[in-house]
Parts: C-alpha cells; structure tokens; sequence
C-alpha cells in the first residue's frame, strides 16, 4: 500500500483529499503546516507528498527545495490557486513532479497520483536476487530454493513475491496485486488473491497456518516480512 503525505492547510481540501484517497486504497499521513511537513518527510518513509504551496510555517515551494537539497526522491506534486505560468515552473523546478491548479476535480488529481506512483515503481532498481530465511529467489531465472532444494514456484507466484519484496514491510492491498501482478487485460476478484496468498504460504512458510512472512492486515491487504 502507498503511503501519501498530504500537507494542505485548508481543512476542507484536507479532508477531501485524506477521504478519497483512503477510499482508492493509499494510506495517508496529514498536516496543515509546512514546517510540520517537511519534518515529518524527512523523518518518516512517504510514497508520495501533495503540498500546498501557500502553507503556514514555510511556503511549500521551500519546503520542496529542503527535501531536493536533503537527497529526497520522494516524488511530489504541488498544488497552488495560482495559475500563472511562472508559478508552475518554480514549482517545478524546486523539485515538484507535477503541479495542479486549484480548483480541480478529484478525478484528475487521483489519475496524477497513480501516473506518479506507478513511474516511481518503474524507475525502482530491478531486483534479480533475493533471500530470507533459508530460502533463495532468482527472480531473473524464475528459479527458487529452500535449504538448497529446488521449491516449486509458478511465475505468478514469483511475480507476487517480487511485489512483496519491492514493499517490504509495508502493507500491499488486493487491487495493487490485481493490477501489477495480473495486469489490466483480466479483473479477477479479490478471492482470486486470497486464493493465490494461500498457496503462497504453503510453499514458503515453516508452517501455513501461523505464518511469519506473509502476514494478514485485516481490511487492508498483506504484509511482508523476510
């Protein structure tokens, strides 16, 4: 699951922009001030920031530029009731990934948000190798091993695990599956994952029912923990 940091000072937006993106399966971490928000990207792991750029505190123009100057790669998209032409490109060249002028539809600003996270996930360094516990992936080779034994793993079950492990530690809800590991063409429903997670288990875990690796969040998805 991606988790947003929303800084907007003005409440309604606030809690529109918390409502609707919680409701499309992002979990969200709010503040009303600029100072307060480049705190708390700095401190905490954040998917994606939107930020105001009229803010108490500090203007979210400096804001931006603190995060680009600390080594942030957090991707941000700033909004602003200005539409003045140069004021998008200060924005944008502060650091800013994209730039809404308000007011605009929710529509077009979760369209944004999940162009911009899934090029984020794109631009994300390939993993080939992994390993937990005795267990070893090749996800270049489709290959797997437990204790140096071959351990029989479909390709959509690798391709789960490499979802996993791009987020790990972090909890990953049904639809992320269905769209990343099945891919837009076929909309199964969400028991198709559950189904797909159990049989998961039974070939990682010591014992399936009482795993220590693929852990349930209720309401919200799985998490992985190696």
């Amino acid at each position: 699951m991606s988790r947003i940091l929303i800084v907007e000072d003005e409440p309604d937006m606030r809690r529109g922009l918390k409502d609707n993106l919680e409701f499309e399966g992002y979990e969200t971490v709010t503040t009303a001030n600029g100072t307060e928000g480049l705190r708390m990207a700095l401190k905490e792991d954040f998917d994606l920031i939107i930020l105001d750029l009229m803010l108490p505190g500090m203007d979210g123009m400096d804001v931006c530029r603190k995060l680009k100057e600390s080594g942030s790669t957090t991707p941000m998209i700033m909004l602003t009731a200005r539409g003045a032409e140069e004021d998008k490109i200060s924005g944008l060249e502060a650091g800013a990934d994209d730039y809404i002028t308000k007011p605009f539809s929710l529509k077009e600003m979760l369209a944004r948000v999940k162009v911009i996270l899934r090029r984020a996930t794109q631009d994300r360094p390939s993993i080939h190798d992994y390993t937990f516990g005795s267990i070893v992936l090749s996800f270049d080779k489709y290959k797997a091993t437990r204790n140096g034994q071959p351990l029989d793993l479909s390709p959509r079950e690798f391709e789960m695990m490499r979802l996993f492990v791009e987020n790990e530690g972090k909890v990953v809800n049904r639809e992320q599956f269905l769209e990343q590991v099945w891919g837009y063409t076929t909309v199964p429903s969400t028991r198709t994952v559950d189904n797909h997670i159990a049989k998961l288990r039974q070939k990682i875990e010591r014992d399936a029912e009482n795993p220590q690796h693929i852990i349930t969040v209720h309401r919200m998805g799985y998490k992985f923990i190696p």
